[in-house]
């Protein structure tokens, strides 16, 4: 059905499109749950915002495990250094990420207010560090991690944690963490009244532009890093093999795809536009288009990383011959071929049922529905 060469490039689409879905959808719960103990004033408004987010947000975190799973089936080599790499950072995101169901679970089983506070703070970690956590890693990722491969395809990454922490990720962090506050502020805007609504609307106007400045002196940034440049021939049909090419470090390499491509600039103007459109739009009062234009920034921001790092999926800053591209490090054939009939079925039916749930389940909360079904929600 498909040659080797777009097979390739398809599965890297669908990355880039499961990473999207993720930061939007399960964005906003994140978002949410950073929210909620400042914004809840009392317990009945943090119940208020919680249940906002109640019938989606396990739902959601299936875009991470279908990224994850997609990466393991379609860029074994990918997976593997990564998920070693970036094994403590990986592990502090999943433990923190572990705490938010046990939040919801467990914060209105007692109407202590010292047991709620504590869940609540529990609520707000698993929240907070993630995206935090994600944005470094893709920060890390654009100006490559020391690894190395060797006779047998095995990589050892040569680093520590706390090299993790550069100044240029952490930077990527911000931008990440800034992102998600305003996906979350917009959806409670759509989805809240009175005192809430207006406290998410204010929050979303300040974090959204806040958000645009944080991007542009992250391109900025970026001018200044080595990126990855494939030196000799590409090819693109041939058995993985990542030792077969040759690669060079180059300043601004991060921006060879846009001046080669000059289209590609529409994902980061986007990056740019979008949060100060969604800060307009918040401060009018239009949350549906809040959240449409913040959801865009997410795509922008997204799109942004991958146009810049193309073909690169992991660059080795210590032996950048052993850089991992989209050419060099997938499954086979057959395996890619398998997966994308899989894909090409799945994908439409679980955006189909996701958008039917949203649909029937929208609507905004108050105060008084949760006192009136305060036994039965979260």
């Amino acid at each position: 059905m498909f040659d080797y060469e777009s097979l390739r490039v398809i599965w890297w689409v669908l990355i880039g499109v499961l990473c999207i879905g993720f930061a939007i959808t399960d964005g906003f719960d994140m978002g949410v749950g950073m929210l909620s103990p400042f914004i809840g004033k009392t317990d009945s408004e943090r119940r208020v915002m919680i249940n906002a987010i109640a019938p989606h947000w396990d739902g959601n975190q299936v875009w991470l495990i279908t990224a994850g799973g997609a990466l393991f089936a379609a860029w074994p080599l990918v997976y593997a250094t990564v998920f070693s790499g970036f094994y403590v950072a990986l592990i502090l995101a999943l433990a923190s990420l572990w705490l938010r169901p046990l939040g919801f679970d467990y914060r209105s089983k007692l109407p202590n207010s010292q047991w709620r506070n504590l869940w609540d703070k529990a609520i707000f970690v698993g929240s907070f560090v993630p995206p935090i956590i994600f944005g470094i890693a893709f920060g890390n990722l654009m100006q490559g991690i020391p690894f190395e491969l060797n006779e047998f395809m095995v990589p050892t990454y040569q680093g520590s944690f706390f090299e993790l922490l550069n100044p240029f990720a952490l930077l990527c962090g911000g931008v990440s963490l800034l992102m998600i506050l305003t996906q979350g502020a917009t959806f409670l805007q759509m989805k809240t009244t009175a005192a809430i609504h207006a406290r998410t609307r204010n929050i979303a106007v300040i974090s959204a532009i806040l958000m645009a400045i944080l991007f542009v002196i992250a391109g900025f940034a970026a001018q200044g890093i080595n990126g990855y440049v494939i030196t000799s021939q590409v090819l693109p049909n041939a058995a993985s093999d990542p030792l077969t090419k040759e690669v060079a470090r180059q300043m601004s390499g991060l921006f060879t795809n846009y001046h080669n491509h000059p289209v590609l600039w529409i994902a980061p103007i986007l990056a740019v536009v979008m949060p100060l459109l969604t800060a307009i739009c918040s401060r009018a009062d239009r949350s549906g288009f809040a959240f449409l234009f913040s959801s865009l920034t997410a795509v922008g921001v997204i799109l942004t990383f991958g146009f810049a790092t193309f073909p690169f999926f992991v660059p080795s800053s210590l032996e950048p011959n052993a850089s991992l591209t989209i050419w060099d490090s997938s499954s086979s054939k057959y395996t890619l071929h398998l997966i994308t009939i899989v894909a090409f079925v799945m994908v439409p039916v679980i955006l189909a049922y996701t958008s039917w749930c949203y649909y029937k389940m929208f609507g905004r909360l108050d105060t008084k529905y949760i006192e009136d079904n305060k036994t039965s929600l979260y």
